[in-house]
């Protein structure tokens, strides 16, 4: 779940500094190839025998050493990883056959804290098995470098925790600015963001890949919900959940989505997902000329995130110019019915679903003393200054008083459905639309109650310097489409740029303006 709450305290110059000496010593150890490298880049590079796995997990190791102690993206590196490199080159000198490797055999990844991995990792003697999505990527060849920071339980526990923040590390600060960096898939948006991995995962349930997505000025993709395994991920609504790439590029991110895509046997999901699945897989669909007769839908109450910020104002404007000059034909001043109604009725669901699926997850576990959601309760008011329970525990609190899915819960979800039916479907069928175009992610809420798939890639920065994204949402199935609107957008944009050094330094200069108390 993703939030807007920003209020942050930290020594500010002591982060500020050690971030500027990790830039300077990232550049005097010449890593600059690597540097922002996709993974066609990393590949061609394995190919013409210039880079090794071992050479870039070993980059990437150092980034984390050097960045995460002040930005705090990176949770914990798997000590299996260098041994995967090695796998990884060794499999690509002497078993390869020419061709047949996947496009992440030998690529570092990082997954976010809630995905289970069997392996040497501090959840191996809780999980009964890898994560569906983990499976997969071990297939492919991918290297599981670690697992990223998210806010506490998803940013489930309670809204009052600060985005980004865990008990297990602490503050994770956005890149660009030493705030906000929304969540809660906060880590893996800030590590991809800094080049502290290759690639990444997160998880959504509603906004928690579009917002630290746009507020890290990366990419991520949202998936329909039922398209990746939910096997192994803690769950806040099978309903809702869903797994998905956080990604430099849409190519990167089209890359893990073929890795990762389709369920296993472990799923309770619907068979059915598997229909939207293409033959042939998404990277046919990285087309430059993507935009060219798409139907972008603009729902201007979806704009009143922008407010009164002009510059935020004068960039989303170029960019619907630049839509149309791709070949976009863009429709204006449309209506979502009952938008205002969403957030009640997902709230009663969400907390109800909740509770049965967090009870069923860790009944399922190994071995843990953590047997149910009243268990997670207890330990915290046991451990409340490890757990900071200052900052509460409400939405544990709400979801263990309810009783299964009785009466309220009922009319709540027949009224999502409903208000999907009336407002974003019939929206996007009477007006024959590709896509619904927004700043941001203020379209999260629609697209998670219905299951629909979004991705948000660049955009730019609002009047204070911070990052946003512009979302492209669409009905269920609809990734295709969406990866060749944003892969055109991208290409004709080109707005990612890493942290500069510059941006740090006067950062430095003007740090006494980020003291902020909680």
């Amino acid at each position: 779940m993703a939030t807007k709450y920003s209020p942050l305290s930290f020594p500010v110059f002591s982060s500020l500094l050690l971030i500027l000496l990790a830039t300077i010593s990232y550049r005097a150890h010449g890593f600059s190839s690597i540097r922002e490298a996709t993974v066609r880049d990393i590949q061609l590079a394995f190919k013409q025998n210039q880079l090794t796995s071992r050479k870039l997990v070993e980059f990437y190791l150092k980034q984390i050493s050097r960045l995460n102690p002040v930005l705090k993206g990176v949770l914990e590196v798997n000590p299996d990883a260098l041994y995967q490199a090695d796998k990884a080159d060794h499999e690509r000198k002497f078993k390869a056959t020419p061709g047949l490797l996947s496009a992440l055999h030998g690529i570092p990844i990082l997954l976010k804290d809630n995905i289970a991995t069997k392996d040497k990792l501090n959840s191996t003697a809780v999980v009964p098995r890898d994560a569906g999505v983990v499976t997969k990527l071990r297939k492919a060849g991918a290297i599981i470098l670690g697992k990223a920071t998210m806010s506490e339980w998803a940013h489930y526990r309670s809204y009052e925790i600060p985005n980004g923040w865990n008990a297990r590390c602490g503050q994770g600060k956005n890149p660009y600015t030493l705030g906000d960096p929304c969540g809660s898939s906060s880590g893996s948006a800030i590590s991809i963001a800094t080049n502290m991995t290759a690639v990444s995962l997160g998880t959504e349930t509603d906004g928690s890949i579009l917002c630290p997505s746009s507020y890290n000025l990366v990419m991520g993709i949202k998936l329909t919900v039922g398209l990746t395994s939910w096997a192994g991920v803690i769950p806040i609504s099978q309903r809702q959940d869903t797994v998905g790439p956080i990604c430099r590029t849409v190519e990167d991110a089209v890359y893990v989505l073929d890795a990762i895509v389709g369920i296993n046997h472990d799923d309770n999901a619907k068979i059915g997902t598997s229909q939207y699945i293409p033959q042939g897989g998404y990277a046919q669909f990285l087309k430059v000329d993507g935009l060219r007769g798409k139907r972008l839908g603009i729902v201007r109450d979806l704009f009143n995130n922008i407010g009164d910020d002009t510059i935020m104002n004068s960039t989303v404007e170029q960019h619907l110019k630049t839509l149309r000059r791709g070949g976009a034909i863009l429709v204006d001043n449309l209506k979502i019915a009952n938008i205002d109604e969403i957030s009640s009725s997902e709230e009663t669901a969400l907390v109800a679903e909740f509770k049965i699926y967090i009870n069923a997850y860790l009944n399922e576990l190994v071995a843990s003393p953590i047997r149910s959601l009243s268990d997670l309760i207890a330990f915290n008011k046991k451990n409340s200054e490890l757990e900071r329970l200052d900052y509460g525990q409400e939405q544990f609190i709400k979801a263990e008083a309810t009783n299964g899915i009785g009466k309220a819960e009922k009319a709540a979800l027949e009224n999502l459905a409903k208000l999907t039916r009336e407002g974003f479907v019939k929206l996007m069928t009477k007006n024959k639309l590709d896509a619904l175009v927004s700043p941001g992610y203020s379209v999260s809420s629609i697209l998670a109650v219905g299951g629909f798939p979004g991705v948000i890639v660049p955009a730019g920065f609002d009047s204070d310097r911070v990052p946003f994204g512009l979302c492209f949402g669409g009905l269920k199935g609809s990734e295709p489409k969406l990866i060749e609107i944003a892969y055109a957008f991208e290409q004709a944009t080109k707005i990612r740029k890493p942290p500069k050094f510059n941006t740090y330094k006067a950062l430095l200069n003007n740090y006494s303006q980020f003291k902020v108390s909680i």
